[in-house]
């Protein structure tokens, strides 16, 4: 229904900000980055927002995300089966966008569970195999690349998610990096060149 909500910040808590839109006072519950995004009291702030609609309590949230990518992902989140608004905002306050493309890409559902409270190792597992397939047409551009080399894996598994992040196969990735060596960006670059000449 709302595209973007945009007004004077009246108030912000850890879980929700209140933005005057045109004398309205909007309610917006949102992740932490975004939240820290909005700056203070008494600034103009702007929030993409998702409408959630709960049927059997008739009670309508608005979600919002100081970027279009963030809501994107908080959307593919909620498609997931079992998975709630309130899980994907939790999941999205503690693990980044980039990091989360990384997580999903690798299959790693442990990090996942281990960051988001309220989610357990099924619910985290169900997300990385609901969306693993869904990452390759979206458009990364706007997400901090640097989040896909965390320090969490060795180097070949970073180049080979970060290869996987922009659309390769896991297969194809794998392949255009064997016998790459140097620092992860050195060898996804080379992963790069190889994958060019095909």
């Amino acid at each position: 229904m709302f595209y973007y909500i945009s007004g004077e910040l009246v108030h912000k808590t850890e879980s929700f900000a209140v933005i005057d839109a045109g004398g309205v006072g909007y309610r917006i519950y949102s992740t932490l980055s975004s939240l820290k995004a909005l700056g203070e009291s008494g600034s103009q702030a702007k929030l993409y927002t998702y409408m959630n609609l709960k049927t059997a309590s008739d009670v309508c949230v608005l979600y919002g995300f100081s970027d279009l990518e963030e809501l994107r992902i908080f959307e593919m989140i909620l498609g997931v089966s079992g998975v709630g608004a309130k899980t994907a905002i939790n999941l999205l306050s503690n693990v980044s966008p980039s990091k989360f493309v990384l997580c999903v890409t690798t299959g790693d559902a442990k990090y996942i569970a281990s960051h988001t409270p309220g989610l357990g190792p099924k619910g985290a597992q169900r997300i990385v195999l609901e969306l693993k397939d869904k990452f390759k047409g979206l458009d990364l551009d706007s997400i901090d690349k640097e989040e896909l080399f965390a320090p969490e894996t060795d180097d070949s598994n970073e180049a080979v998610a970060a290869l996987a992040a922009l659309g390769y196969s896991l297969q194809e990735a794998k392949k255009a990096l064997r016998g790459t060596t140097g620092t992860v960006e050195e060898q996804i670059k080379a992963g790069l060149k190889n994958l060019m000449r095909g």
